[in-house]
């Protein structure tokens, strides 16, 4: 008994230490997880605002979105955020910046298995180098572009980019079959914007090479696009036209340089705006060209000092953002040392926890010890008293009923006076017996009850008898009356008694269940048992079923020979 409950002492123990680890496992998961899904959400509200065309906003999300991730767990949000920021960048004409912006993605690049990533990396810094005149580099980020393995649509961008390289370096029989190729592509024809584009670039190369075919192309070009209401691509088309036409017809090239700027300007595209305008300042009078200059300086002042506002604050937003990051690694450094200190507390809190166990493992035994100890006190006190009541019994009455019996044997009892000695003498024998049994007669207690019936079952368990005992201390017996609780004391003792004399049972099991107002109190024994079907009650079990009987209760009996003795009690409280 002492070795199990150590073992639940530790098993406590274990559950505890068991249920730390797992409460702290849980909440750094918990961790993680949240700022993964912080993350998303920065990015989706990042991408709306990109689709809407609110791109200072984009951009700022974009770099918090940045900030917070870890690059070497989540390289995937780290690139697909850096590229967004460097084609803002390149959008506001700021290409250093975007340049700087996209090679701080290099070191993850192999940490990602989106090759499309990749692709859009290599592309913002082709575009880079090819606005910036650097037509080598321009090409050889465009080419390790299109070696990846990638979408069919990004590998034929890859091939258009390389081709409007050849045309800025005059290769103009170079780009031209590579457009031509990308014109025949299923996927192209169904992109009515991309469609038109390659249309164009192929008129242009026929144009360059002299070749009359130039303006069939761009005629298709233009039935695409105004199908498709695409007024930055019409501003395209007319204003190569109005090229194709300036040293041949000028009023025909003047037209189209005019609708080349008109559908540039609602488009809302002033760079290539202002291109147009440059055609139509140089085809123009006198007045129409100081008219159309004011208009072409006030233009390119406004736009000069929106995109130099922009570089401004796009740099500030990542100056504010490295501070904002080298401040929360402060934070992080602190809440660290801060988590340390609880973890101590967490190492002292269990420490305490093993000692107040040990302590209470401690208390347990010396209880059970000491219980142990006073029952085998009571024990032997019992056996005491047992040989103190044998010895008087023996020393006091057993003499004098053989000197009766010998009185009877050797007298004559018609005679009066010999009648009256003997049962004076036989009086004498009844009182002093009563006397003995009045003098260890247990006497209940309603206050010790659960204690009294205890030490009753005890002295049955012996070293051929092994007495198990369930449930005793879970019965509400305040509630049970006092003449229920003698009559529960003599049922179990004469059962116990009958097990001791007749069963020859090793194992006995008493349980105690108190179950919708009812007591119930089962008793099973592994003995010879009896048949059943055959069983006469004899004085003992009957006055013990008269009892129960007189309780409102039920006594049930099961035994069959070889299978033990079963026996089931149930009354009210």
């Amino acid at each position: 008994m002492v070795t199990k409950r150590i073992q639940f002492s530790l098993s406590i123990f274990l559950l505890l230490l068991s249920f730390f680890a797992c409460q702290k496992k849980k909440n750094s998961a918990e961790k993680i997880t949240n700022d993964k899904d912080k993350i998303e959400k920065i990015i989706h509200a990042a991408d709306l605002f990109y689709k809407n065309k609110q791109l200072d906003s984009a951009f700022y999300l974009y770099n918090k979105a940045r900030a917070n991730c870890n690059p070497n767990e989540d390289a995937k949000n780290f690139v697909y955020c850096t590229y967004y920021m460097a084609e803002i960048q390149q959008d506001h004409q700021d290409f250093i910046g975007s340049t700087i912006t996209a090679t701080e993605t290099f070191p993850f690049l192999n940490k990602t298995t989106n090759s499309n990533y990749i692709w859009n990396i290599y592309s913002v810094l082709g575009r880079n180098y090819y606005y910036t005149y650097d037509y080598q580099n321009a090409i050889r980020y465009y080419s390790k572009a299109f070696i990846l393995k990638s979408d069919r649509i990004n590998i034929l961008e890859a091939k258009n980019n390389i081709a409007v390289i050849y045309i800025k370096l005059h290769k103009f029989k170079k780009a031209l079959p590579i457009f031509l190729s990308i014109c025949k592509e299923e996927l192209v024809q169904e992109n009515p914007a991309y469609y038109s584009k390659i249309l164009d670039y192929v008129g242009f190369c026929y144009y360059k090479l002299q070749d009359s075919r130039a303006l069939s192309f761009y005629q298709k070009s233009i039935e695409v696009k105004s199908k498709a209401k695409d007024q930055d691509g019409l501003g395209r088309t007319y204003y190569n036209l109005a090229d194709y036409y300036e040293k041949d017809n000028t009023t025909l090239s003047m037209k189209y340089a005019k609708l080349s700027y008109e559908n540039y300007i609602l488009a809302g595209n002033i760079d290539d705006g202002l291109l147009a305008l440059k055609l139509i300042i140089n085809n123009s009078s006198d007045i129409e060209t100081k008219k159309n200059s004011l208009i072409y300086i006030k233009l390119q002042d406004s736009i000069y000092e929106v995109r130099q506002r922009a570089k401004n604050k796009f740099a500030k937003i990542k100056y504010d953002t490295k501070k904002e990051k080298i401040e929360n690694l402060k934070l992080k450094a602190q809440k660290i040392e801060n988590e340390l200190q609880i973890e101590k507390q967490e190492h002292r809190n269990i420490i305490s926890y093993i000692v107040i166990l040990l302590a209470l493992g401690l208390l347990t035994i010396i209880y059970f010890y000491l219980t142990v100890r006073v029952n085998r006190q009571k024990i032997e006190a019992t056996y005491q008293s047992e040989t103190r009541i044998s010895k008087k019994l023996h020393d006091e009455l057993a003499n004098d009923v053989y000197h009766a019996l010998a009185f009877v044997e050797n007298r004559n009892l018609s005679s009066d006076e010999n009648r009256n000695h003997l049962l004076a003498k036989l009086d004498d024998i009844y009182s002093r017996t009563r006397n003995i049994s009045k003098e260890n007669n247990p006497i209940l207690s309603t206050q010790n009850y659960t204690i009294q019936l205890k030490e009753m079952i005890s002295r049955f368990n012996t070293s051929n008898v092994n007495l198990l005992l369930n449930g005793l201390d879970t019965i509400s017996w305040d509630k049970v009356g006092k003449i229920k609780k003698i009559s529960v004391y003599r049922a179990i003792q004469e059962l116990l008694v009958n097990m001791k004399k007749h069963s020859e049972a090793s194992v006995v099991a008493i349980t105690f269940k108190e179950k919708d107002n009812s007591i119930i109190i089962n008793y099973t024994d592994n003995g010879k048992g009896i048949n059943a079907t055959k069983m006469i009650l004899k004085n003992g079990l009957h006055n013990m079923e008269n009892t129960i009987h007189k309780m409102q209760g039920e006594m049930e009996i099961n035994s069959d020979l070889g299978k033990g003795f079963k026996v089931q009690i149930k009354f009210p409280l």
